[in-house]
């Protein structure tokens, strides 16, 4: 329970993540667990920082999780260099960072210098959502098709069937299949995306349509207007898109999607996406050196237990204003990442 008293001597921006922590209940607050700087540690600099390497979209998030660590572990400091989310597994990969804070699931490319180095593939923590569908600002990946299609919308199963060859089922190559009807019923699906060259679209093959090639009609283009504007053009055209402000353009609407059958289909909301329901948007990671079967780095593991808090996942909630549109875990998705870490 958070006291009027306690509240009273804390600094104002600490004050309102205490607010949106209490308002995240049911989920246990933080009790911090004594670590120390540890010696020799790669990631620890001369002046004994502990070194960040990652996302620069997240360097808020870092700025205030780095706070509430030093308030509650006196003596720590941070240091961070924050230049991507494709630096995050490559400063693991170095050595140099505790911690790979990403803004969005690892690529191959991402992946494959660090299981050389190691012979193992880092360590995954979800900590929270990357954004949702608001207007003026960017939509989370999706797929899009033209403004006059009816379809009502489809699985991830459909999508993988539709997008590549070999899927379970059979590749749907009509929109027939799909149980569009009218002068849709017989027409062949024109696929669009972004090219096949390592990474959104690579990743979202690799890691959500079950690592088949694409369907052989897929078209992939160099920039995701292009292939929102061969939507808009095409009645019968279909397109993976990554993030995007299509608030501009009428002449194409975001398919709701399910992550199953018998799942209701969920467009990008708040809600919808805090809840897990829209399989597109990607989670927040931060990616960790662990081998299997290993414990985690103390220190390692005290860090994120702080940002899987109620008070670490409130610094993400009162980002949700923001151009980033970040957004925490549930309280029961947090837990399950919490238990990961033991």
């Amino acid at each position: 329970m958070i006291s009027i008293s306690s509240l009273l001597s804390r600094p104002v921006a600490l004050i309102g993540l205490a607010l949106a922590a209490a308002a995240l209940a049911p989920a246990q607050s933080y009790v911090p667990h004594a670590v120390e700087v540890p010696k020799g540690a790669s990631y620890v600099l001369a002046d004994g920082a502990i070194s960040i390497v990652g996302n620069d979209g997240m360097e808020d998030l870092l700025n205030k999780w780095n706070e509430l660590f030093t308030k509650t572990h006196p003596g720590f400091k941070f240091t961070m260099l924050l230049k991507g989310s494709s630096t995050g597994i490559g400063g693991l990969t170095a050595g140099v960072s505790a911690f790979g804070p990403m803004g969005r699931e690892a690529w191959p490319t991402d992946v494959a210098g660090f299981k050389e180095t190691f012979g193992y593939e880092p360590f995954d923590v979800r900590i929270g959502w990357g954004g949702y569908s608001r207007p003026k600002h960017k939509n989370p990946p999706a797929i899009y098709v033209n403004a006059g299609n009816p379809l009502a919308g489809l699985t991830v199963a459909q999508v993988a069937r539709i997008f590549t060859h070999g899927a379970p089922g059979g590749d749907v190559t009509s929109w027939g299949q799909l149980g569009v009807k009218g002068a849709w019923a017989h027409r062949a699906i024109h696929l669009y995306g972004p090219r096949d060259e390592g990474g959104f679209a690579t990743s979202i093959r690799t890691s959500l349509l079950g690592k088949r090639p694409f369907a052989p009609v897929y078209e992939g283009l160099p920039k995701l207007a292009d292939v929102i504007a061969a939507v808009a053009a095409d009645p019968f055209g279909i397109g993976l898109v990554g993030f995007f402000d299509s608030s501009a353009m009428p002449e194409v609407r975001i398919v709701p999607l399910a992550a199953g059958t018998g799942a209701s289909y969920a467009l990008p909301t708040d809600a919808n996406v805090s809840a897990g329901l829209y399989p597109l948007t990607p989670a927040l990671h931060i990616y960790v050196n662990r081998a299997p079967g290993r414990p985690l780095d103390p220190l390692v593991k005290e860090y994120l237990r702080l940002v899987l808090s109620p008070e670490g996942q409130a610094v993400i909630a009162a980002e949700k204003d923001s151009d980033n549109g970040y957004l925490p875990l549930s309280p029961s998705a947090a837990a399950q990442e919490l238990t990961r870490l033991e």
